[in-house]
């Protein structure tokens, strides 16, 4: 296949590589061992003793891109495939390696977002804004270990600011294309024990027609919304710290029926409003052998869709999901000479309930009414990572959760990587497994309901090197993954939820990070991804997922002129991939073709307290579908300006 042409090669180029710029034994005087990552192990870890496919966005970066929303951040990352149905505020989903949606845990300052009141319980991303965000750790392949249900092909962690040293304030505001207007303020700072950091968000557009206007379409659906998000923290002690998260969102969006011929609704709005909280505390003990990390939250997702009947649609209907979820952890880590153990309890409940409502004159009247139903999860989690000799650096993991109504699963993850420090080159390999919950739709819906549903099950691997040069000037690695996904949720004969599909990922990552000077920083990655339906019963079998593209590229170059002038570049190409026409009977796969689209942003500091910027998205203005019949944004611009003081 393609991609094991495209590997081995490369594999082999990479060693060829090995150079003498690594003399130093010293590995501190060597690697950035002051980046940490999180998600890798549920621990901070110097990112280069991580085995695990892990990307940072960082606030550096964040900061030059001047991205609106954690959605845009996304989209150039590899292993990341997108969709959105239509203008802002409507779905906005991510595929990791190629995985459904809802198989990747979503996770913000440790609580997780999948919604419990949607079927897949996936994540929309359309409302979550970039402002008050420290850095966004991506983490690819099996990690229920770790994270329980959901996490089948990996994890989304969003971790926001902490405050420190006087009070900081800031305000901004942008406007652009399609009347779009968004202000924000925050503050944040420390006194004494405390710390604190509170922003709130305003975003509001005229949008455009979220099925296509090349069909025909021509009514605006636009977005409202609103965030609020907060971090508290107080050090009682050398060794004792407490923190407190809040984040609120309410939105309100106009929607299309579906892409395509008549696809216009001038009546159909959605509302969204959701909030989350959660308490933790940092107990250190015995000069650091003993650390205990003990939280509870809390999520509420609320839901309303109401559309009445149209020109185009006899129909009218008005629709209700509410969902909730509590979670409580314990998790101690034992510092050891050459180990770090960590054991973990986690416990979860999850509820739900919705009420779905349908008119028609013509197809007759439709209610479904999802009763209160709730399930529990507790688990629990013994993970070693083993620094063995400064060069060889691994974890090993093992979980058992216990489901009130499925009963128990067994998941495990080896995670090896060994550093030639001299060369300065990484060879790694992980081997996990995962699981996903059924959702309460799929336990308890009356109508598609099963409470005998088994959970889905993943398994998945990858390999891979990465080589620093140059003192770490440039570094570039490569990853070969499988993933095998079983006991998929399907609907039988009678339209009742089983476990019957199954479905297998497989692709090459390739990266290339690099600073030619002190002022030019070089990204470029490559994904290529098959991912294939391989249930029995399906007329799909045996062909490619719906809407995960083969071919992804991503490019970013960043400049600065001077400690004033700041101007980013961006490039993304996403490959050919299939979709189905709804609008057709029977319905057809019919091919998305590819595209590319050219990003620039750029920003002047006038003073260290006022900054202006602006970008320029779409810049060839390429006319392009992430999902048949639903529209993308045209070439469109934006400019804002953000005072500190």
């Amino acid at each position: 296949m393609y991609y094991k042409k495209f590997f081995l090669p490369l594999a082999i180029l990479i060693f060829s590589f090995a150079n003498p710029f690594y003399a130093q034994s010293d590995s501190s005087k060597t690697f950035r061992l002051s980046e940490v990552v999180i998600t890798a192990t549920r621990t901070k870890i110097p990112a280069i003793e991580a085995a695990s496919s892990i990307t940072v966005i960082d606030s550096n970066e964040i900061a030059a891109l001047n991205k609106r929303s954690v959605f845009g951040l996304l989209k150039d990352q590899y292993g990341v495939s997108y969709t959105q149905e239509g203008a802002p505020g409507s779905l906005s989903y991510v595929y990791l390696r190629g995985a459904d949606p809802g198989q990747t845990l979503v996770l913000i300052d440790g609580i997780a977002l999948n919604m419990t009141n949607d079927p897949d319980n996936t994540y929309d991303f359309a409302n979550l804004p970039v402002e008050n965000i420290d850095r966004i750790e991506i983490l690819r392949g099996p990690q229920s270990t770790l994270y329980g249900s959901d996490a089948l092909a990996g994890v989304i962690n969003i971790i926001t600011k902490a405050g420190s040293g006087k009070p900081k304030f800031f305000i901004s505001t942008e406007g652009g294309s399609y009347n779009s207007f968004k202000a924000d303020a925050g503050v944040n700072g420390g006194l004494n024990i405390f710390n604190y950091s509170l922003t709130y968000s305003r975003f509001k557009t005229d949008g455009f027609s979220s099925a296509s206007s090349r069909y025909g379409n021509k009514e605006k659906d636009g977005t409202s919304n609103y965030n609020i998000n907060s971090r508290l923290g107080a050090t009682l002690s050398s060794n004792f710290n407490l923190n407190l998260f809040i984040h609120f969102t309410k939105a309100q969006t106009s929607l299309d029926q579906h892409g395509g011929y008549q696809g216009d609704d001038p009546t159909y709005v959605y509302n969204t409003e959701e909030q989350s909280y959660r308490a933790e505390g940092n107990l250190s003990l015995f000069g650091g052998i003993w650390d205990q990390i003990f939280s509870a939250s809390f999520i509420r997702n609320v839901r309303k869709y109401n559309f009445d009947s149209t020109l185009y649609n006899p129909a009218s209907s008005n629709s209700l999901y509410d969902g909730n979820r509590a979670d409580f952890s314990w998790q101690n880590n034992l510092r050891l000479p050459y180990n770090l153990i960590s054991i973990g309890l986690d416990e979860e409940k999850e509820g739900a309930i919705s009420n779905y409502f349908y008119y028609s004159s013509v197809y007759g009247n439709y209610n479904s009414l999802f009763p209160q139903n709730s399930a529990s999860t507790f688990g629990v989690f013994l993970q070693d990572q083993v620094n063995a000799g400064k060069n060889l650096f691994s974890s090993l993991g093992i979980r058992y959760d216990k489901h009130n109504r499925f009963g128990s699963v067994v998941t495990y993850r080896i995670a090896p990587a060994y550093i030639f420090w001299e060369t300065g080159t990484k060879i790694k390999a992980t081997f996990g497994t995962g699981f996903k919950a059924p959702s309460l739709f799929y336990l308890f819906d009356p109508a598609y309901g099963n409470i005998n549903l088994k959970p889905e099950k993943s398994k998945g691997w990858d390999a891979g090197v990465e080589q620093f040069l140059f003192k770490d000037q440039l570094d570039f690695g490569v990853n070969y993954f499988e993933n095998s996904f079983t006991d998929l949720f399907g609907l039988d004969n009678n339209y009742r939820a089983i476990n019957i599909d199954k479905a297998e990922t497989k692709g090459v990552e390739f990266y290339i990070t690099a600073k030619p000077v002190d002022n030019i920083n070089l990204k470029f990655n490559y994904t290529y991804t098959e991912a294939k339906d391989l249930s029995d019963n399906s007329p799909d079998k045996n062909l490619a997922l719906l809407r995960r593209p083969k071919n992804k590229l991503g490019f970013n170059a960043d400049y600065n002129f001077s400690e004033k002038i700041n101007a980013d570049i961006e490039f993304i190409y996403v490959g050919e991939r299939y979709d189905e026409d709804f609008n057709q009977y029977p319905v057809p796969r019919v091919k998305l073709p590819d595209y590319a689209l050219v990003n620039l942003s750029a920003s002047y500091n006038f003073t260290k307290e006022i900054q202006v910027y602006g970008r320029i998205d779409n810049l060839f203005n390429r006319y392009y579908e992430d999902v048949l019949g639903y529209a993308t944004p045209g070439q469109s611009g934006y400019f804002g300006i953000k005072v500190n003081f």
